[in-house]
């Protein structure tokens, strides 16, 4: 059985998705924008400031499913433009570290929702 998972600490779903969902003891999020969950707006600055917002929501995601940043085993990152690589490594790397990171995906898409800069999603297992 699936569970639906919802935090107000993370911007609310912008079309037909949850935020993220568990199954047994794996959850996976949706991508994760980043919006300010109370205004729904962007935070002010540039890659690196949206790098961390977004960021900031897949752990408030995960930590409402009873997962954390440290039992991520796989993230998916878009950028609009891979000329943001290096400075979204540097948030990412804060982030996650560099010994014991996920397993990644990072692409460049050609428009992401709202125009961000940054989107990542994640699949991780909750913690016993």
């Amino acid at each position: 059985m699936k569970t639906k998972i919802h935090t107000d600490l993370a911007p609310a779903a912008i079309g037909p998705y949850s935020q993220g969902l568990a199954f047994k003891d794996m959850v996976f999020t949706s991508g994760q924008l980043p919006l300010d969950p109370k205004t729904m707006a962007f935070v002010k600055g540039g890659i690196k400031e949206q790098a961390r917002k977004s960021l900031e929501n897949l752990k408030a995601v995960l930590e409402e499913s009873g997962a954390s940043l440290d039992s991520v085993l796989k993230t998916t990152c878009f950028l609009s433009d891979m000329e943001n690589f290096a400075a979204f490594n540097e948030v990412y790397t804060e982030v996650f570290g560099t010994e014991n990171a996920p397993a990644r995906s990072c692409v460049e898409a050609a428009r992401l929702p709202k125009d961000a800069l940054v989107e990542v999603e994640a699949i991780a297992f909750i913690n016993q």
